[in-house]
């Protein structure tokens, strides 16, 4: 251990600089063609395959595996692209064992699934280093289309919608698009920039502009856009971030989780990124787990997960939750958030031990503390900044049937949109549904 891993506060070089790469290279690496070959053939192509049936974008797994095995991962490629555009991030940072793993009759018995989502990213992988893009734009429309948010279920949509003719603007409010792709996810899930290579990849069909830097309701507005466009797509992701509501979480070195995994996500030298030696992290999703696993990674001496339910409640998947103690990282659950203390900079969190009652979560009347120069908050995030005039439920844009919202011509899907599950699978599903609706929706307007 090095002297500046001992040291206190939140500070940057934590690592000598050659073990940044280590650190943060592949955390699954490809399979190759042998390899590929061996795990496909491990199927059995069941009729009504469950591992379909898990899959929010009911993807053909049965098939693709089988084009595989036959040595043409082109194909397979294209029957995941098909239902799933973005099959290739989906393949890196699926829960696939909550999913279609999960379901795999493989691991029920034998308790060894087929390894879907390496197959799925060696078929991706493969047919997106070819030239050229492996959809062609169905004949123009003339219709326009506005999408809102470069992140799964906006890009999804987009793309759909563009293979079916129709001109599309996809505006987003940061610099770059791919929305949590990009800037929300573990660097050592996506490694050497794929979320962006992903994008380029499919922008490539052609017939979108993408407009970065233009947030709703700072530079353009809902009645702007429904003006200008024929239709209007919303998968604005959620942008705001829940507080403690604790004392003393104003204090320095106490911050989001997400802006922690965003700074470390767009760093051109992780050598330079501050991280304290003593890292506590409240929460229990997928979120938590990255930011946990990034500061170990980045040099913290000790990270410790902190979750107020037990841990079965975690939203995180047992096989994040086993990466992140296999990473080093310590998971105390039953345990809620008091007050940070220090001297304008934190020190310590203090905790309450809880359990769950019949009117939910009990304090116990058990305090403890724990030493912390970094506090990450990854308790949720929620919807900011919401267009007046569309219908809500539970802080979220209400929809019904493929999206469709409270206004005529508007549509959401992903993050924003009530009823999804925080997965980029399932924004990826909701984009394409909605896009399909739009389209039918403009071709019997143009007919009728």
């Amino acid at each position: 251990m090095t002297n500046s891993q001992l040291t206190p506060g939140v500070v940057p070089g934590r690592l000598p600089a050659e073990s940044y790469a280590a650190n943060f290279s592949d955390v699954a690496p490809p399979l190759d063609r042998h390899e590929a070959r061996v795990a496909a053939d491990r199927c059995y192509f069941c009729h009504d395959a469950p591992c379909v049936t898990a899959c929010p974008t009911s993807i053909d797994i049965p098939l693709f595996i089988r084009q595989i095995s036959t040595g043409t991962p082109d194909a397979a490629a294209k029957t995941i692209f098909h239902q799933n555009i973005l099959g290739g991030i989906c393949a890196r940072v699926c829960p696939t064992e909550n999913l279609c793993e999960g379901s795999c009759v493989r691991m029920e018995a034998e308790g060894k699934p087929v390894e879907i989502g390496a197959l799925q990213r060696y078929a991706t992988d493969h047919l997106m280093a070819q030239d050229g893009h492996p959809f062609r734009r169905g004949t123009a429309t003339g219709k326009r289309v506005a999408v809102v948010g470069a992140g799964p279920a906006g890009l999804s949509a987009a793309h759909r919608l563009a293979a079916k003719g129709h001109e599309v603007t996809l505006f987003d409010a940061r610099p770059k698009a791919g929305g949590l792709n990009e800037y929300g996810i573990a660097s050592y899930k996506a490694v050497d920039g794929f979320a962006a290579r992903e994008v380029d990849w499919l922008m490539g069909i052609g017939g979108i502009t993408l407009a970065s830097g233009k947030a709703l309701g700072r530079d353009i507005t809902l009645g702007s856009l429904t003006a200008d466009f024929d239709a209007v797509f919303l998968g604005l992701g959620l942008q705001g971030v829940s507080a403690l509501g604790t004392d003393g979480e104003n204090r320095a070195h106490v911050a989001h989780a997400v802006d922690f995994i965003r700074e470390l996500r767009q760093s051109g030298d992780l050598s330079t990124l501050p991280v304290g030696r003593d890292v506590v992290v409240i929460g229990g999703g997928m979120t938590a787990v990255d930011a946990a696993v990034q500061a170990k990674l980045l040099g913290a001496q000790n990270v410790t997960i902190v979750y107020r339910r037990g841990q079965n409640r975690m939203s995180a998947s047992q096989h994040e939750q086993d990466h992140a103690t296999h990473s080093g990282v310590r998971i105390i659950c039953n345990a809620a958030p008091l007050k940070v203390h220090g001297n304008g900079t934190v020190r310590e969190v203090e905790f309450m031990l809880t359990r769950e009652g019949p009117s939910g979560l009990e304090d116990t009347g058990e305090r403890f503390r724990l030493p912390a120069d970094q506090l990450l908050r990854a308790i949720g995030q929620k919807l900011d900044g919401v267009p007046t005039g569309l219908a809500m439920s539970g802080g979220k844009i209400a929809i019904h049937g493929s999206g469709r919202t409270s206004i005529s011509g508007i549509w959401a899907g992903g993050d924003c949109a009530a009823g999804g599950d925080d997965l980029t699978v399932t924004a990826v599903a909701e984009g394409r549904d909605a896009a399909e609706d739009i389209h039918a929706q403009l071709m019997e307007a143009a007919h009728g």
